[in-house]
């Protein structure tokens, strides 16, 4: 049986992507940092669910322990993220302290987790990685430099490890805008009501995990049309 870890899954697209997972018969291990919504997304056989911040070493490596428990490790799921902000400011208003938690969480986690994982990633044939970008990793939108710099970065990391794992499977992918709390702590005034939900979004990105395509960048609305290259 397949298993996986997905951080940030105390909701959001890391809580449906952590459901939909365990729906297919994958065993899961998800972290977040509020234990009341975690447990939810975790229950069924197989699961496993780990309070902590994913910026802490002891987390992560407890994280990957319980995977070599289920079995081992075929997917890793860096969903974690916060903004920097909230709501969101111009950059001549952004705080240093929250860009660097933003730095922190979103780019720093993601790599120690990744070099954490590695053993077991790479003893697994169907070994990849999932790293979640944002559109705003490649388009300038005013508000989103901080939070778009993180995931630019995280974008960069995810290719140079594609190049230096080739077999991994590494995907970065922009789930787009969707209806979730931190859209809403982003932009307050946002009208969130035609938004596809992240549980609408969930099994589009897992198209890549059941079609393994090469390791590249992907959006959530390409692999709604079907354009999966194979």
């Amino acid at each position: 049986m397949a298993v996986a870890i997905v951080t940030g899954a105390s909701r959001g697209l890391g809580r449906a992507l952590a459901a939909e997972l365990a729906a297919r018969g994958w065993r899961v291990v998800v972290s977040g940092r509020d234990i009341a919504a975690l447990t939810a997304p975790a229950d069924g056989p197989g699961a496993v669910a780990l309070t902590g911040d994913v910026r802490h070493a002891p987390h992560r490596a407890a994280l990957v322990a319980a995977a070599q428990r289920l079995g081992g490790l075929d997917l890793l799921v860096n969903n974690a993220a916060v903004l920097g902000a909230e709501p969101l400011v111009p950059l001549a208003e952004q705080s240093p302290d929250g860009f660097r938690h933003a730095l922190e969480v979103n780019l720093v986690a993601p790599l120690a987790l990744v070099q954490e994982a590695l053993p077991l990633l790479r003893a697994s044939p169907r070994g990849a990685v999932l790293n979640l970008s944002s559109a705003a990793a490649v388009a300038p939108y005013a508000t989103w430099g901080a939070y778009g710099a993180t995931k630019a970065g995280l974008d960069l990391l995810s290719g140079v490890l594609a190049v230096e794992e080739p077999e991994l499977r590494v995907w970065w992918a922009d789930p787009g805008t969707m209806a979730t709390r931190m859209m809403a702590s982003a932009e307050p005034d946002a009208d969130l009501g035609a938004l596809p939900t992240p549980h609408e979004v969930a099994p589009l990105l897992l198209r890549l995990v059941e079609e393994r395509p090469p390791s590249g960048r992907y959006t959530a609305r390409d692999l709604a049309r079907g354009a999966v290259v194979r």
